[in-house]
């Protein structure tokens, strides 16, 4: 960056001779390196020394405007950005400004995809810098070496990329400012239209069609029942030899028990074999999500957020600082060579020769995924869950523990079982029966997760023709199922299968659904609302494109076909918005205003105001609660997570609260009325002296009741889960 000269000065002494004095100019000694998140910087920081100033964006510096459409139609799609008056932007740019203008370089190194190099390219626009120059910094993880190496070879910015993130913006601008009019006429003022979020809304809506038009069949299982010694086990009917019989009804569960009456059960084949059971890969986006929803019921994007700070940098004990895992938005399956080599390096050291395989892993990537990055894996493979669990949160370490092990796991021996195959035959009918016993346990000494077979050797060692000790038969009537509801978990793969949305894009397409009410959780399972279905049925009348999932997937192949430059904004554009203007206007004088049957939800929270029970609402924002004798009592509060325990000062629900700047703290449900909050995490463990709720911090359990002062170590098996439940 230039820096500015100053003009000579002339001055003369009395004497009367001139002297000329020319006056320093102060060149910038530092360089300016902008990321999008304060604790990044912290992090990067660390790295980079005292050479470096690291600054944070906090985000997008300018977006759309969110009081008006904000892309002209008319002239190519154009989009108009602003700089937002909230949340301090306008003082952040102008920090921002002044060290650039302070700076001998400045380079970007926000997140390394289409909304990273986004933020980068209004970043440079904003700060007047050359978006040519070699001025964009990636790294896949934040580590020293990332860093550092990143920082030696900047690039340009990548037009195509930055484009590809400004189609999605205003495609989804467009399709979301023109729809949701639309919904608020002939549904219901407030609805938000997402062109995504549509088609995730339908599948669960038709699923729940689905399973309300389901009709259950009836049928039996057979099972033969053995003896070997004092233990049993069973063999389950199968058919003939012509095929597979399914025994549909009583009576012919009742006639095939009576020709077997009887008759002997004799072993007709024996078959023996090993079989290998290979570890699953390291984690993408989508399975990180699944695998945590599944196995740590922590939500998508509680996932993310959390993965996010991983990355970011945690300050470990020992070490400052740390980014403790790569990023994590990927569809790859691809891990470098020096992560390949650390692990086996420490499976070897760790378990022994045994437990790595002959062969190193290499995973294939799936058919279609961009590839950008690594799979998501420990940045230090050295740094261990366990070792560095006190400078994690409850939540950090149970998500850092899942994905240390998954990719530790991908890389170690297969499991090797011995399995026989056995077939039974008795009056002509075959019965079947499988015995699994673990030879090695491979990655599974590691690595618990997965849904596994569980060893069963209670067969005893028969060859063929053997006669069996045969003791009873069990009949048992079933039904088939109807197909399961989308859990998120569920949600998420078949959008990854059907190739719509991206990594950054699926725990947003799932969290909004169900934050704009038009799904619900039921548990882990999601079902549509009478909002959701009605919104849907007007959406598939109207807009059969929007809520197609193969038109859908159809446009993000044409998201990619931009950032590969195949494509521009405008020709994307322009190939949507013809068809989707003619809808829009034959949707708005073709279509009846629908009516959305809503139950009213109360709850236990009493108005203040007036005393009535508050009821639950839905707006555009998402819930909150509202007193049921508006327009008279116009009260409202929002919804807040409720925590494990009661209030230590007046016995109230704990909630969980956000500082401004997204910081967990929990508090009395009474706010100001009682004044209890507090950092550490409540429990559902009692105070042995008082009985009053212990709270977590760190590695201890304390009581918080004044004069009490209870305390204990805190043990892995205590219920401290409060947060998102």
């Amino acid at each position: 960056m230039a820096t500015k000269t100053t003009a000579t000065k002339t001055t003369r002494k009395k004497t009367g001779t001139a002297k000329t004095t020319a006056k320093k100019t102060t060149r910038p000694t530092k360089n300016l390196l902008i990321v999008e998140s304060p604790s990044k910087a912290k992090t990067i920081k660390k790295y980079l020394g005292s050479k470096y100033e690291v600054l944070s964006s906090k985000g997008h510096i300018r977006d759309l405007p969110a009081s008006r459409l904000g892309v002209d139609i008319e002239n190519g799609f154009t989009p108009e950005y602003i700089v937002p008056r909230k949340d301090g932007k306008a003082a952040l740019l102008k920090e921002l400004k002044t060290a650039a203008k302070n700076s001998k370089a400045v380079y970007l190194a926000t997140d390394p995809d289409r909304e990273g190099e986004a933020i980068a390219w209004h970043l440079a626009q904003v700060l007047e810098l050359d978006e040519s120059a070699a001025n964009r910094v990636t790294f896949n993880e934040i580590t020293r070496k990332a860093v550092t190496e990143g920082i030696q070879h900047p690039r340009a910015i990548d037009q195509d990329l930055v484009s590809a993130q400004q189609t999605r913006r205003v495609l989804d601008r467009i399709v979301g400012y023109k729809l949701s009019p639309f919904l608020w006429h002939k549904v219901k003022y407030g609805l938000s239209a997402g062109r995504v979020q549509s088609v995730a809304t339908r599948w669960v809506v038709d699923r729940e069609r689905e399973i309300e038009a389901f009709i259950p069949q009836e049928y039996w299982n057979l099972d033969a029942c053995f003896r070997n010694g004092k233990k049993e086990y069973t063999a389950r009917f199968f058919g003939n030899d012509k095929g597979k019989i399914t025994v549909a009804n009583a009576e012919e569960n009742a006639k095939i028990r009576a020709e077997l009456e009887g008759k002997d059960y004799v072993v007709r084949s024996l078959k023996e074999q090993e079989k290998l059971k290979n570890p699953p890969p390291p984690f993408t986006t989508s399975s990180l999500q699944q695998d945590a929803s599944v196995h740590l019921n922590m939500h998508p994007q509680k996932t993310m957020s959390v993965a996010q700070a991983l990355y970011e940098g945690i300050d470990v004990v020992g070490h400052g600082p740390v980014g403790l895992i790569t990023y994590m938005r990927t569809d790859s399956l691809r891990i470098s060579d020096e992560a390949r080599n650390s692990a086996k390096e420490y499976i070897v050291n760790a378990y022994g020769e045994q437990y790595y395989p002959k062969t190193a892993r290499v995973f294939k990537t799936r058919q279609g995924a961009q590839d950008a990055h690594e799979a998501i894996r420990p940045t230090d493979i050295n740094l261990t869950p366990d070792a560095i669990k006190a400078s994690l949160s409850h939540d950090q370490y149970r998500l850092y523990k899942l994905i240390w092990e998954r990719f530790t796991a991908s890389q170690m021996a297969s499991v090797v079982q011995h399995v026989r195959s056995i077939e039974i035959e008795a009056a002509g009918y075959l019965f079947r029966a499988s015995d699994t016993k673990r030879v090695f346990d491979g990655y599974s000494r590691l690595y618990r997760y997965s849904d596994e077979q569980e060893e069963s050797s209670a067969f005893p060692d028969v060859k063929e023709g053997d006669k069996l000790d045969f003791k009873e038969l069990k009949s048992e009537q079933k039904f088939t199922l109807p197909p399961s509801r989308y859990t998120e978990a569920s949600l998420i793969k078949t959008l990854e299968e059907n190739g719509i949305g991206r990594p950054s894009t699926f725990a947003p397409i799932v969290g909004t659904i169900i934050e704009r009410d038009y799904v619900e959780r039921e548990g882990k399972a999601l079902k549509p609302t009478n909002l959701g279905v009605v919104t849907t049925d007007l959406m598939i009348e109207n807009f059969s494109n929007i809520v197609d999932s193969a038109f859908t997937a159809e446009m993000e192949k044409q998201l990619d076909n931009v950032e590969e430059g195949k494509k521009t904004l405008v020709e994307v554009m322009q190939n949507f918005y013809g068809d989707f203007a003619a809808a829009l206007e034959k949707a708005e004088s073709n279509t009846e205003r629908r009516k959305v049957e809503t139950p009213v939800e109360e709850s236990d929270e009493i108005c203040e105001l007036c005393g009535r029970k508050m009821v639950y609402k839905v707006s555009r924002f998402g819930r909150f609660l509202a007193c049921p004798g508006y327009p008279e009592c116009k009260n409202t509060k929002p919804v807040y997570t409720k925590a494990a325990g009661t209030c230590p000062i007046c016995g109230g629900n704990l909630v969980v609260r956000k500082t401004q700047k997204g910081k967990t703290y929990y508090s009395c449900e009474k706010g100001a009325a009682c004044g209890f909050r507090t950092w550490d995490i409540p429990t559902a463990d009692t105070c042995p002296k008082c009985g009053k709720t212990l709270f977590r911090h760190f590695g201890t359990l304390n009581c918080v009741t004044e004069g009490c002062g209870y305390q204990t170590p805190y043990k892995k098996s205590d219920k401290t889960e409060s947060e998102g439940k």
